[in-house]
């Protein structure tokens, strides 16, 4: 039978969220009902509720998310009702082109639940990146349910579901950070430090810390900065060639999305360096680069999708490590808050104050 809980909703674009009374069917084939324990306030879900995904509003927001399997549906292999799990929005096919050729991490035909959640009068909501967690309940396709350890805590566990993954894969995934590379990430929130953590993780050396906040510098050096730069008051790309005998970094991050910073990672890189983008621009923006530059640089200009993760490797793999004591998990949950204060938790996260708000249900 149906479910009726609550969850937040946009309703219209650049207005406030609202709580809703949200129907969650029961999952059909396939499909899973997730107990949401946690999940995290993602700049995403903002971009939502101003539009800048697309316009099919309403929106169920809320994707950074851990949880209980509650129910599963017909032909479920992967996860059964009791079991703690991180939710992805990476759900891969095993059919598509990319999974045909060994590379599951681009699918480019992930799954989500097939039907759908409503509000009391029957309107479909889209649920954000196919999961809309901050909710009490959410149906999500089985395969957007990953296992973990359950002794992990849901609020940091949570954060592997976007953000923070999100930061460790363009390092490790992306990037390819190995033992004694220098790299510099541009941006220090959470995608930002996350990148700083997976580097430390890849065995770095130096790795540089670049924003304009002297806060989030300072949370930079507590994931694994060994140097910070505030480019308001330095050239970035000067101060990056100083610390690295003026050759560059290894892998420049950008972890903003912004065309002056994508540039900046440009001109910062070394020889054969690689350029990783995992910051998300608007549609309108562009960029301009010097193409003899391109080609006389050597290495790579790439994009991080989800930190080029495969979650069924990554997820239990960070959370051991989480465990082990290596990754700080905890360090990026600024405050734990409820439903009702996601509004507020936007506004906290556009003025800078914080890491990750965490929703705790």
């Amino acid at each position: 039978m149906a479910q009726t809980v609550k969850g937040v909703v946009a309703k219209a674009q650049g207005q406030p969220v609202t709580m809703e009374n949200v129907i969650v069917p029961d999952p059909g084939p396939g499909e899973a009902v997730v107990a949401i324990q946690a999940c995290g306030v993602c700049h995403t879900d903002l971009h939502y509720r101003e539009g800048g995904i697309n316009d099919e509003f309403p929106f169920l927001l809320g994707h950074e998310a851990s949880g209980i399997v509650e129910s599963v549906g017909p032909d479920v292999r992967e996860v059964a009702p009791g079991d703690f799990v991180i939710l992805n929005w990476r759900a891969v096919c095993g059919e598509c082109r990319a999974c045909s050729k060994g590379k599951p991490h681009l699918c480019f035909d992930t799954h989500n639940a097939t039907q759908k959640m409503t509000l009391e009068d029957g309107t479909e909501l889209s649920p954000a990146l196919g999961i809309g967690a901050f909710a009490e309940k959410t149906l999500v396709a089985s395969g957007q349910c990953t296992k973990v350890d359950p002794s992990a805590s849901p609020a940091a566990a949570g954060l592997l579901g976007c953000g923070v993954m999100a930061g460790i894969g363009a390092a490790i995934n992306t990037g390819g950070v190995g033992r004694g590379d220098t790299v510099a990430v541009f941006g220090c929130g959470g995608v930002g430090d996350a990148a700083i953590a997976g580097a430390k993780l890849a065995g770095a050396s130096k790795i540089i810390a670049v924003d304009i906040d002297d806060q989030k510098l300072e949370w930079a050096k507590g994931f694994g900065a060994t140097h910070t730069i505030n480019s308001r008051k330095e050239n970035a790309v000067d101060k990056i060639k100083e610390l690295t005998d003026s050759f560059g970094v290894d892998v420049a991050i950008d972890a903003i999305g912004l065309p002056d910073v994508y540039k900046q990672a440009f001109e910062a890189r070394d020889l054969a360096g690689t350029v990783v983008l995992v910051g998300v621009p608007t549609p309108e923006m562009t960029i301009e680069l010097p193409f003899q530059e391109i080609f006389g640089r050597g290495g790579a200009l790439k994009s991080s999708w989800y930190g080029d993760c495969l979650p069924s490797r990554d997820f239990p793999m960070l959370i051991d490590l989480y465990q082990q004591g290596r990754l700080d998990l905890d360090g990026f949950v600024s405050e734990t808050i409820t439903l009702d204060d996601v509004e507020e938790a936007f506004h906290k996260m556009e003025r800078g104050e914080v890491l990750r708000s965490v929703v705790v249900i």
